[in-house]
């Protein structure tokens, strides 16, 4: 009906005028003004998300729309005339002849049909069948062209269009969560799964967020099922997938924000603090009192094993038994043993939850995904992991700044050794450890140019660290930083072998959990602030500390020699002054010059997320699929870049 037409062009000129007054161009644009490239291959006929549809192949049609694809000709004209005669056709029985188009970057530009186009915007339809031929960017190092060969990859196996990322790797977790890869074609079950998870999600995420984020709604959706699952998207109503997405905006804001979201706490006075009008109104409206014997902090401390079995949680109960013991009775600590699946984290964390617990400590990164969910369900208690780099508003972090103790042990390790080789045993290659093998690698070489570090993988099935040890004469070694108590063993921290096969430690990294628990919560006991911490929402906590917090030290053997104790010393000194640190200056990785001389210190963030060794290391980072399976739960939540690579 001509009518229709007359209402669709209203629409047309009513867009043209927006646009022009807000300064852009108020007609389609044309691909062939975009880009000019040959290599084209064939997708076929496909139904086309309608919103995709932004423009025409060339000049021909360009004038005749608005970017909304209304038209805008004289309702006299040929045009008109044919334009309503599709739409009655479109009314009656539907368009059935594709259109031909062109797809360039996940976006379309129609060569034949654009009235076909305007009619099925005007109606509202979902999408258009479509003839389609994909036009190849040039490439480039621009992040959006990585991206899309992603995209390309992924498109193989799951012909979905809609799904776009500002970032790599996005396509890949896609997959991961749907049990998938980009290798294999995924089941049309869940390929029209996914299609319909893209536009219930979009529709509600476009609603939420207006014009204020520059994310796109796949990167909201990464962080949206990362916390409730596919099965949200699938099977709850919209107003309920709405209330689920408020919940988390905090973690959607900083993944907006990308690395600018990050704030690493690396003493304990830069702690952060609210200072909104609203946090200033409670306090005078409720004044804080803090916790006393009778009234105590009830905090919980969640293990993946048992401080019997495991070197890490062995660690964290003596700084719990500390923790209890430095606020003589405010602070009321329990623990979970044997936490590893995310229904043991949740029932633990329910039963905390029902004791009243204001404070809940999971203790290893691994942990990470459950305890952001329980984070979610429970806003009123104050959740940490211990990890460094997990960017969540939800759960704050913590860890040692362990690679200062490491270079003091490097530097000592080479004044030890007399042939010039030492070994280092290390554990999983998640944050932070590759810059503790770097640390002590360079302190190493300060000390002794000639010195090479023989690095080995102790959760590597196939490592053979003793072996690697008798067939390079190593004598000085860097093994597991604490003893695990069900083992009667001396290899740990740095020792020597000496020739009848007899240990002599060295020294010893320790990091004092106590103290590092206390400076988490003296400001709640003493009552400064709540035990809830009101931080701001874009923020995500990352608490780093390490010598000058008093959180870490390297432990001294009476067997090392006066000479390097003083050596050890200063070095001490110079870190905590922050006259010395490993990562100044020229740094040599072994693929070559990494910094130059006159290059700024290594950024908090690219020290915890290097994923190169330093040149006089021998050895490699595992693949994350040669690693147990439990080791690569962990390195898939907090694994540096390079192993998730492999």
């Amino acid at each position: 009906m001509l009518e229709d037409y007359l209402n669709a062009r209203k629409l047309g000129v009513r867009q043209m005028r927006k646009d022009v007054a807000e300064g852009k161009y108020p007609y389609l644009p044309a691909l062939d003004d975009l880009v000019e490239s040959d290599h084209v291959m064939k997708v076929g006929i496909i139904e086309i998300p309608i919103e995709r549809i932004v423009g025409t192949k060339t000049h021909g049609r360009q004038n005749s729309f608005a970017t909304n694809f209304m038209p805008l000709i004289d309702p006299k004209s040929e045009f008109a005339g044919k334009w309503a005669r599709l739409y009655d056709s479109q009314v009656e029985e539907g368009i059935r002849e594709p259109i031909i188009c062109f797809e360039y970057m996940q976006r379309f530009y129609v060569q034949e049909g654009n009235k076909r186009v305007s009619v099925s915007r005007y109606v509202d339809a979902a999408g258009v069948m479509g003839n389609v031929t994909r036009v190849m960017p040039e490439p480039s190092e621009d992040i959006s062209y990585k991206v899309y060969m992603e995209f390309v990859d992924f498109y193989d196996v799951c012909p979905v269009y809609g799904l776009e990322f500002s970032k790599e790797g996005g396509y890949a977790e896609i997959a991961e969560i749907f049990g998938e890869n980009l290798t294999d074609l995924w089941p049309a079950e869940k390929v029209q799964n996914l299609r319909y998870m893209i536009h219930t999600f979009d529709a509600v995420f476009e609603e939420k967020k207006g014009s204020k984020l520059d994310i796109t709604p796949g990167d909201a959706l990464l962080v949206y099922l990362g916390i409730y699952g596919p099965q949200s998207l699938l099977e709850e109503s919209t107003s309920e997938i709405r209330d689920n997405l408020t919940r988390i905006w905090s973690e959607i804001l900083l993944e907006d924000k990308g690395d600018e979201a990050v704030d690493f706490v690396e003493t304990p006075d830069e702690a952060p603090k609210d200072t909104t009008p609203l946090a200033s109104a409670m306090k005078i409206l409720m004044p804080l009192t803090g916790y006393t014997k009778d009234r105590p902090l009830r905090v919980a401390f969640i293990y993946d094993a048992t401080p019997e079995t495991s070197r890490g949680c062995y660690a964290h109960e003596l700084g719990r038994e500390d923790l209890i013991s430095r606020f003589d009775g405010a602070v009321d600590a329990i623990r979970f043993d044997n936490c590893r699946t995310d229904e043991e984290i949740r029932k633990a964390i329910d039963v905390a939850a029902i004791d009243e617990d204001s404070i809940i400590f999971t203790t290893s990164p691994a942990q990470m995904p459950q305890t952001l969910k329980s984070a979610i369900e429970y806003p009123e208690i104050q959740f940490f992991n211990s990890s460094i780099n997990l960017v969540h508003n939800a759960v704050q972090t913590y860890f040692a700044r362990t690679y200062e103790a490491k270079f003091l042990m490097g530097a000592l390790a080479a004044a030890m050794s007399d042939n010039h080789r030492i070994g280092y045993r290390s554990t999983v290659p998640v944050y932070g450890i590759v810059a503790d093998i770097n640390a002590f690698a360079i302190g190493a070489e300060m000390i002794d140019p000639k010195s090479k570090i023989y690095l080995s993988w102790d959760s590597m099935p196939t490592a053979d660290w003793r072996t690697l040890l008798q067939e390079n004469d190593i004598r000085v070694v860097s093994g597991p930083e604490t003893i695990k108590p069900t083992e009667a063993s001396r290899e740990y921290g740095l020792y020597t072998i000496e020739e009848n096969g007899d240990i002599t430690n060295l020294a010893a990294p320790m990091i004092n959990w106590g103290k590092y628990y206390e400076l988490l919560l003296r400001p709640i006991v003493d009552g400064k602030v709540q035990a809830k911490t009101a931080i701001a929402k874009d923020v995500a906590v990352n608490y780093w500390m390490g010598l000058t917090a008093g959180v870490i030290d390297v432990i001294l053997s009476k067997k090392v020699p006066y000479a390097q104790q003083k050596l050890v010393s200063m070095l001490k000194q110079g870190v905590m002054s922050g006259e010395a640190n490993p990562f100044d200056g020229e740094i040599h990785s072994q693929e070559g010059i990494l910094r130059t001389a006159d290059a700024e210190r290594l950024t908090s963030k690219e020290i915890i997320t290097m994923s190169w060794l330093n040149d006089n290391i021998i050895g490699t980072l595992p693949k994350k699929e040669d690693l147990p399976a439990a080791k690569q739960e962990v390195v898939e939540v907090s694994g540096v870049d390079r192993v998730q690579e492999n």
